[in-house]
């Protein structure tokens, strides 16, 4: 099915009898008529639910949907995007390990993997997102697990170059998770350009209406871990803790969500709600339709922004003038995204003064849904961070993020055109 069908019809399967719309499993447990069903869902030997903290029918099936939109084999719904790079990361890291990340991805990511992980034993290289494959060779250590990057940046808007940091991983034997929170399978597939695993932040567009938090992980299939035993022994290994299993052998492309969603999740619990799933599940059913609309307008904003005499600079991949126009029309050429950023001449003040006027777009930490919404990081998100650190990940000190939403245009523009006076 084409990604405009899958959006629609893909996950909840009704047959005889069965609602139309996907139900809420709104239950902690499951029932079963013998013991030996039960012992068999805690040995794997079958599938099915038992306790919603690891797995749950609604939750299934929504992440369902999103593997077929990203192209994957297996996938599974996590209660943030947070919750989901951790566990991406950390199923396959363990202390002792080492593993790259560009410089420019989301600021939690940053904190989560340089100083969160550090203190479990996982060092973290960070690296441009514009160095030469010989400059990440360099990055590698013996015991590098895996590389980490975001398609398109948040906030920076930096366009990863996904086939060469591809290129790179697998010459070094790790495989490359790739956050496609900002431009979503509908105007980017990473998994046809090399990427092996994919994690969300649901929170955002897939979502669309600010309504729940949430985050998925999807394997591709492709990352042959067997090969590399040595490397991945949680994989490749028997798991004590459920009898010897060794996750490769028994489930083979599933190795890798089958470990996430009984090890991790089993361990660690941060399921998705049930009821944060099904209206995850409302807001995909509208995710092809409401993406073009994001594009389309954020493309007619930035190009009033760059036109504008207050207006310092401007970072849209969409526009002729952005270093990753190209890179943005190899990857994506249906559209990017809704956000740009921005600086004004008159500097951090006349973005407060700004921000402060604007009547349509709210000041908010979200970004990514269908209302106008306006973030000065170096303030807000990314306030941990000093100067040379936010120059670091892309983050301009003066930088506003700008989220455009679904609203008429010409609205958005004039809400802009007003506050910006009064910078």
């Amino acid at each position: 099915m084409k990604r405009e069908t899958i959006c629609i019809q893909s996950g909840w399967k009704p047959t005889k009898g069965e609602p139309r719309v996907l139900p809420i499993y709104q239950s902690t447990t499951f029932k079963y008529d013998t013991s030996e069903q039960m012992g068999r869902l805690f040995d794997l030997e079958d599938s099915g639910y038992f306790y919603t903290r690891l797995q749950n029918p609604t939750n299934d099936a929504v992440a369902q949907k999103i593997c077929e939109l990203e192209g994957g084999v297996a996938a599974m719904l996590t209660s943030s995007g947070q919750a989901a790079n951790y566990y991406a990361v950390f199923n396959i890291c363990e202390a002792g390990d080492h593993l790259i990340m560009s410089s420019t991805v989301y600021g939690g990511t940053f904190n989560l993997l340089t100083c969160t992980m550090k203190k479990m034993g996982i060092s973290c290289t960070v690296v441009d997102p514009d160095a030469s494959e010989e400059e990440l060779n360099a990055a590698f250590l013996p015991n590098t697990k895996c590389v980490v990057a975001e398609t398109i940046a948040n906030p920076a808007l930096v366009v990863l170059d996904i086939e060469k940091f591809a290129r790179v991983a697998h010459a070094h034997e790790v495989p490359l998770i790739v956050d496609n929170t900002f431009a979503t399978p509908i105007n980017c597939r990473p998994f046809e350009f090399g990427a092996d695993i994919v994690t969300h932040s649901t929170t955002k567009y897939m979502d669309g209406h600010a309504m729940c938090v949430g985050g998925a992980i999807v394997d591709s299939g492709n990352f042959d871990w067997s090969k590399y035993p040595d490397k991945f022994p949680g994989l490749c290994t028997p798991d004590e803790s459920y009898h010897g299993i060794v996750y490769t052998e028994k489930f083979g492309k599933g190795a890798y969500i089958t470990k996430a969603t009984s090890q991790l999740m089993r361990d660690l619990g941060s399921i998705q709600s049930p009821m944060n799933a099904f209206l995850l599940n409302v807001g995909l059913e509208t995710l092809h339709l409401r993406m073009p609309r994001h594009c389309e307008n954020a493309q007619k904003v930035a190009e009033f922004l760059e036109a504008h005499e207050k207006v310092a600079w401007v970072n849209y991949p969409g526009l002729k003038s952005n270093k990753y126009y190209e890179l943005a029309k190899k990857y994506m050429p249906n559209g990017s995204c809704g956000v740009i950023s921005f600086g004004l001449k008159s500097g951090r003040e006349g973005a407060s003064n700004m921000m402060d006027s604007l009547k349509l777009a709210a000041i908010v930490t979200h970004v990514a849904d269908a209302r106008t919404c306006v973030l000065h990081p170096a303030s807000h998100t990314h306030r941990q961070m000093s100067d040379e650190q936010l120059v670091e990940a892309g983050v301009a000190p003066d930088l506003i993020r700008l989220s455009v939403g679904i609203e008429n245009v010409e609205d958005i523009i004039a809400d802009l055109a007003q506050a910006i006076e009064q910078a």
